[in-house]
């Protein structure tokens, strides 16, 4: 159990390796693929492998800090004590904002899917029901989270590995019953070059994957709550290299060699079921709908699961309100759950009443605030690393490595990519967009945090001011 709090050590080793890996996996690897490769060709695997280092980097840094501290406010309990109350706050509730906003994007995703398997029900009554489920399931126990993340992750990691194999098995001509003739890895060359569109598209493909890697920091969070925290983010921490190895890069690397990169199949269909279709697998839509639909569930339960711990941590710190850090008897923070929920059925509401400009607005403000968190952690660590070597040495047991100019370079990095969003300015969702409206709701959140810092430290400094006084006015005898 987390010391101080109510929370319980209701995960088991298996559901951490499970969340750990599901984590990485997300509906994006699927729905948003095929516009990346539209982007940058086959040059969309180097694309994914600069994200997938930047995020192995970074969670290198997050599972050094997390490992000698494991904690439900992960990231930003560690910024609160590296960098300052300022600064925890406000990405702690950046976060929050992110995830609950993924709840009205996965839910309206997920209540697609379902009216198009059974539209007697409107699509607003799936979305309703999805998250009604989802809830009661949060709210019954941590443990109960974890079993159904285990067999959603559990899904997808099956459906990805078996695509992978069966992709292979087809480009080197050993599929049994299947003559797929464009399967051939020839075609990251033979249509334009491995890079169509020149080296720049690298770079534009980037911004279209790099937010599909949101996710991979949800371990750390729930290592808190699991019989060992300090081996469970190690590990996780240590096995991220080969889940993105072989889940984005894998997948991908089969996608663009099954077929070719300007295929009409692959922006009308979907990268996936574009690469199923051409094998002769029968009802490879409504297989991949169902892996989809899989990966956005786990989504939500996670995404609900993630906000609600942080949350929770915000409210034990004294960022949020006194109900949110108070658990049920089954150390289930109920109220932070609840007002997750709250504000993501509000969002579905707009979804539906505004998608053009309230809820456009709700996605592209909170659109960049993975890289925002990503760079906390970068600066967080610089400053942490020295507090651990000071003051517990011996917790030291995962490494950032060339520390510190490889936490520079990724921080630089990170700069680097919110820089190159500004010069993207097509579309309503362009880069620009989304960079510029994160950064005023950032700034909005900031002002916010120095106004409480500055009112908590003039109560502070009141309240000794006032015991002095009552000393004063006491007689003596």
């Amino acid at each position: 159990m987390t010391p101080g709090s109510g929370l319980q050590a209701g995960l088991k080793n298996r559901h951490l390796s499970m969340i750990a890996i599901g984590g990485v996996i997300g509906a994006g690897l699927f729905v948003g693929s095929s516009s990346g490769i539209a982007t940058a060709g086959p040059g969309i695997l180097l694309s994914y492998a600069l994200v997938g280092t930047l995020v192995v980097l970074v969670m290198r840094m997050l599972g050094e800090m997390s490992a000698a501290n494991p904690t439900s406010g992960s990231f930003s309990a560690h910024a609160d004590r590296a960098l300052g109350r300022w600064a925890g706050f406000s990405i702690g509730w950046l976060y929050w904002f992110f995830w609950v906003v993924v709840l009205a994007v996965e839910a309206t995703a997920g209540a697609k899917i379902l009216e198009g398997w059974i539209p007697a029900v409107p699509q607003w009554g799936w979305a309703l029901i999805v998250m009604l489920v989802l809830t009661a399931t949060n709210l019954v126990s941590v443990s109960s989270y974890g079993e159904f993340e285990f067999w959603f992750a559990g899904i997808k990691v099956v459906a990805i590995g078996a695509f992978i194999v069966v992709g292979l098995l087809a480009i080197f001509g050993v599929l049994p019953g299947v003559h797929a003739e464009q399967a051939t890895f020839s075609n990251l060359t033979s249509h334009g070059g491995f890079l169509p569109h020149g080296p720049g598209a690298i770079l534009t493909g980037v911004l279209l994957v790099v937010f599909s890697f949101m996710g991979s920091e949800i371990a750390t969070l729930a290592a808190g709550e699991s019989e060992n925290p300090q081996r469970a983010v190690t590990k996780s921490t240590n096995s991220i290299i080969w889940r993105i190895g072989v889940f984005y890069l894998g997948s991908i690397l089969v996608v663009v060699s099954l077929l070719p990169w300007d295929a009409a199949s692959i922006a009308k269909d979907g990268s996936y079921v574009a690469a199923l279709d051409s094998l002769g697998i029968a009802h490879a839509g409504e297989i991949m709908n169902f892996i989809v639909l899989t990966s956005v569930l786990s989504c939500l339960n996670s995404g609900l699961y993630t906000a609600s711990r942080m949350a929770f941590s915000l409210g034990q710190r004294g960022d949020a309100p006194k109900a949110f850090a108070r658990t049920t008897s089954r150390g289930v923070p109920m109220t932070a759950i609840l007002a997750s929920v709250v504000f993501g059925f509000v969002a579905v509401f707009f979804n539906y009443l505004s998608p053009d400009k309230i809820f456009l607005f709700l996605v592209n403000s909170s659109g960049a605030v993975a890289l925002f968190v990503w760079l906390v952690i970068c600066f967080s660590q610089l400053r942490m690393r020295k507090i651990i070597q000071r003051e517990a040495p011996e917790k030291l047991v995962v490494k950032m490595w060339l520390y510190p100019y490889l936490t520079w370079a990724t921080a630089g990095l990170i700069v680097f990519v919110l820089g190159y969003m500004l010069t993207d300015t097509k579309g309503a969702s362009s880069g620009r967009t989304t960079v510029l409206l994160s950064l005023m709701v950032a700034a909005v959140v900031l002002v916010i945090a120095f106004v409480k810092q500055k009112m908590t430290a003039g109560r502070a400094t009141e309240a000794p001011a006032v015991e002095a006084e009552v000393e004063d006015k006491v007689p003596t005898v």
